[in-house]
C-alpha cells in the first residue's frame, strides 16, 4: 500500500462509540451531510476517507453488582435502624448541610447524615490533607453520635477533584464526549474515586448525564455532549467507575446522576429553565439516560431546578416518584439542588420542603438554615399531616440502605492515607494528559500546517497561551473559577511548548506582537471561566479582541493555529481568514502538555465533535438529527494526520 504523509482523514461517527475496537464498513454517502470547503467546513480532498467509529466495543455493564440496589441485606439494616430512630434523627439523615455551619460537635448532638462544600466552600488549609483532616472530623463526630451511622461529605468534583488544590484536573465533560473513548472515561473515574476519597470527600455530584442542546446554556461542557447516546453511554461507564471496581466491589464512593431531568433542554438554554414538548419526547431524549445510570446502580439522583411544561421538576412527583422510582426501579435516594425546595414557589420554606418531601425527595442540601429550624419544618409537616410518617421513612430508608452500600458501616471513619498522598500523582496527571489528547479536535487543517515540526520559532500568543484558570474552567478552585495561573501542579500550554522547543524558541506574547524569527504562530483564545447561570450566553462569536490576536500574526507573515479553549462549539465567522489550522481544546483542564502532544504529531488526533457546530446563533439550536441540518462542522467530525 502506497504511504501517504500527512494523510488527513475526516473522522465522522453519527452512530457509535470509538472504543478500540476493529474497524466497520463506513457510512454510506448518503449518511454524511453536504458541506461547502468554501465557507469553512470540511474538505477531506482525494486522499481523505470517511472512516466509522463502530459500535462500543467495551463491556458497559462490568464492574455492575448483579442483583437489586439496594441489596436485601442493606434495606434490612435500614429497617432495625428505622425502629431505633427518634423522629429527630430520622429527620436530620436528610438534612446536607453546608460545612460553614456545620461543626463536628453538631453532627453528633443531631446525628445529621450529611454535609457539603457548595463552589469554593475548603476547609482553612485548602489541600488533600486539609480536606482530610476535615472529613475525618465529621466521621469521627458521626460514630460518636448515638446510632453510629455513618457520614456523607459531598463536593461537585466534575472533572476531577477540582475544588482541592493540587489535585489531578481533567478535561470537562464535554471534552470527554469527544473522546468516545469509554474505557479511558472508566479509567478517569477511578482515579476521581481514589482521589476524591482520598480528600475525604465521598459522595460527588457527579456524572452530569443531560443532553445539551442548545450550545447558549452555560452548563454545555458538564454534559457530555448533544446525544442521548453520548449521556447515556458515558454516564453510565462515569457511574460504575465512580462506585466500582472492575470486579464490582463498591469503592466507597457514592455517585450522584444529574439533574433530573430535562435540564439541557431548556428554551433557548436558559439553565433552570422551563422544558417544553411532550411527555414522550422528554423520555425519549432527556429519561434514557438515568434508565441507563439506574441500571448501573447510581445510588444518588439530583433534581433540576429546571421545569417542564411549568413544574418545577423538585415538586413533580409524576416524574421522580411514580417514573424514576417507580417505572425505573430506582432504589437510592434523590438529593435537591443546593437550596432548590426554597425555589419552587412555595408560601414559605416549611411549605417548600413539605411539596418537595412528598413528590419524591429524600436529602436535602441546605445552606443559611439551622438544624434546628430545618427538624422543626419536617416535624411540622408531619404533625400537620401534609407529610405522611411513611414518606420521612421510606427518604431515610434509601439513605441508610445506600449508605450500607457503599460499605460505610464496616468502614473505619477515617480516610485511607494512602489515597490523600497519592493525589495529583505523575500517574493520575499521565492519564489525564491522554485524555486531552483524545479530547482534543481538529476542525480545520489547511496546507497540512499541523503537525508542528519540533525544530522551528514560534509565536505564542492569546489570553489562555499562558492561564491554567482558563484552561480549568468553572468548578475549580471556586464555583465559577478564575483565571490566570492559580491552579496548583497545572502546567499551562506556554509551559508545554516552551518544554518541547526550550524557552529561547517561543516568543510570547499576549497580543501576538511579539514574532520575531517565528514562522508559525499559535493563538490560544476562547472563552473564560464560568459556571451555571453565569455562562449562559446570547451571543458565542469569537471576541474581537481574541480575533486580533490571530489577525496579528497572520498579517506579520506566519502561519497560524489557533486553539480554542471554550466550553461549548464559538461561532467562527470573524476568525476564519486568518486562521490556516483550528483545534477545538475544550477545558482541557490541569494538563497542558496534552494540547502540545497533538500540535507536534507526537499523538495523533482522534477526538469527534459531540456537538454540531453551529455556522450562526442564529442557527442554534441545531442538533444531528434535525429535519433541517447544516452546520459549519456535523457533529462527529473531526480531522486527524
Amino acid at each position: 500500500m502506497r504511504k501517504q504523509s500527512p494523510l488527513l482523514i475526516f473522522v465522522l461517527v453519527l452512530t457509535g462509540l470509538d472504543c478500540g475496537g476493529s474497524t466497520s464498513t463506513a457510512p454510506d454517502a448518503a449518511s454524511v451531510p453536504s458541506q461547502d470547503a468554501s465557507a469553512g467546513a470540511f474538505d477531506g480532498g482525494a486522499s481523505s476517507q470517511v472512516i466509522d467509529g463502530g459500535e462500543f466495543g467495551l463491556d458497559i455493564d462490568g464492574g455492575t453488582p448483579s442483583g437489586p440496589y439496594p441489596n436485601q441485606a442493606c434495606l434490612d439494616r435500614a429497617n432495625a435502624l428505622l425502629g431505633q430512630m427518634t423522629a429527630d434523627e430520622k429527620y436530620a439523615q436528610m438534612l446536607q448541610m453546608e460545612r460553614a455551619a456545620l461543626t463536628p460537635a453538631l453532627v453528633t448532638q443531631y446525628g445529621v447524615g450529611s454535609g457539603f462544600s457548595q463552589g469554593g466552600s475548603a476547609p482553612s488549609t485548602n489541600s488533600p490533607t486539609g480536606w482530610a483532616d476535615m472529613a475525618d472530623g465529621y466521621r469521627q463526630a458521626a460514630l460518636a453520635s448515638r446510632l453510629k451511622i455513618p457520614f456523607l461529605y459531598g463536593a461537585d468534583e466534575v472533572h476531577g477533584v477540582g475544588t482541592v488544590k493540587g489535585a489531578t484536573v481533567f478535561p470537562h465533560n464535554v471534552g470527554l464526549g469527544a473522546t468516545r473513548d469509554t474505557s479511558l472515561v472508566g479509567q478517569i473515574a477511578s482515579i476521581v474515586a481514589s482521589e476524591s476519597l482520598g480528600c475525604g470527600v465521598d459522595f460527588v455530584f457527579s456524572p452530569v448525564v443531560a443532553v445539551a442542546l442548545n450550545e447558549r446554556w452555560g452548563r454545555t461542557y458538564e454534559a457530555f455532549g448533544e446525544t442521548t447516546e453520548l449521556a447515556s453511554t458515558l454516564g453510565a461507564v462515569m457511574t460504575r467507575g465512580l462506585q466500582f471496581t472492575p470486579t464490582g466491589t463498591p469503592t466507597g464512593l457514592l455517585a450522584n446522576a444529574k439533574h433530573y431531568l430535562g435540564d439541557g433542554g431548556t428554551a433557548n438554554g436558559v439553565n433552570a429553565g422551563d422544558t417544553s414538548g411532550d411527555e414522550a419526547t422528554l423520555r425519549a431524549i432527556h429519561l434514557a439516560p438515568y434508565r441507563a445510570a439506574v441500571d448501573a446502580h447510581v445510588g444518588s439522583i439530583m433534581a433540576s431546578y429546571s421545569s417542564w411544561q411549568g413544574t418545577k421538576m423538585h415538586i413533580n412527583k409524576a416524574m421522580l416518584t411514580d417514573v424514576l422510582k417507580g417505572e425505573l426501579g430506582f432504589g437510592g435516594f434523590v438529593i435537591s439542588d443546593f437550596n432548590a425546595c426554597f425555589q419552587v414557589g412555595a408560601s414559605s420554606n416549611q411549605d417548600g420542603l413539605g411539596k418537595c418531601l412528598n413528590a419524591g425527595v429524600d436529602m436535602f442540601m441546605t445552606y443559611n438554615q439551622t438544624i434546628p429550624a430545618m427538624l422543626g419544618y419536617f416535624a411540622a409537616l408531619v404533625k400537620a399531616g401534609t407529610v405522611a410518617q411513611d414518606r420521612v421513612d421510606d427518604a431515610v430508608r434509601r439513605i441508610i440502605a445506600v449508605k450500607c452500600e457503599l460499605g460505610l458501616f464496616e468502614a473505619t471513619g477515617t480516610v485511607n492515607r494512602a489515597l490523600t498522598a497519592a493525589v495529583g500523582s505523575a500517574e493520575h496527571r499521565q492519564v489525564a494528559r491522554q485524555a486531552v489528547q483524545e479530547s482534543l479536535v481538529v476542525l480545520k487543517n489547511d496546507s497540512a500546517v499541523l503537525p508542528l515540526p519540533k525544530t522551528i520559532t514560534l509565536a505564542l500568543a492569546g489570553k489562555s497561551a499562558d492561564n491554567t484558570g482558563n484552561q480549568c474552567g468553572g468548578w475549580t478552585i471556586s464555583w465559577q473559577g478564575s483565571s490566570g495561573n492559580g491552579v496548583p501542579g497545572a502546567t499551562s500550554i506556554r509551559q508545554a511548548f516552551e518544554t518541547v522547543l526550550g524557552a529561547s524558541q517561543v516568543k510570547y506574547s499576549t497580543d501576538g506582537s511579539s514574532v520575531s524569527g517565528a514562522s508559525v504562530g499559535v493563538a490560544v483564545i476562547g472563552e473564560t471561566p464560568y459556571a451555571e447561570g453565569k455562562g449562559d450566553s446570547t451571543d458565542l462569536t469569537v471576541a474581537t479582541t481574541d480575533v486580533n490576536v490571530v489577525k496579528a500574526m497572520k498579517q506579520a507573515g506566519l502561519r497560524t493555529v489557533v486553539v480554542l479553549i471554550a466550553g461549548r462549539p464559538m461561532i467562527l465567522d470573524p476568525l476564519m481568514p486568518y486562521a490556516d489550522a483550528i483545534v477545538m481544546a475544550w477545558l482541557p483542564g490541569s494538563e497542558g502538555a496534552g494540547i502540545t502532544d497533538i500540535l507536534f504529531g507526537d499523538a495523533h488526533p482522534s477526538g469527534t465533535l459531540p456537538h454540531s457546530w453551529p455556522r450562526s446563533m442564529a442557527q442554534i439550536p441545531i442538533n444531528v438529527g434535525d429535519a433541517s441540518y447544516d452546520p459549519l462542522y456535523p457533529y462527529g467530525f473531526g480531522l486527524t494526520y
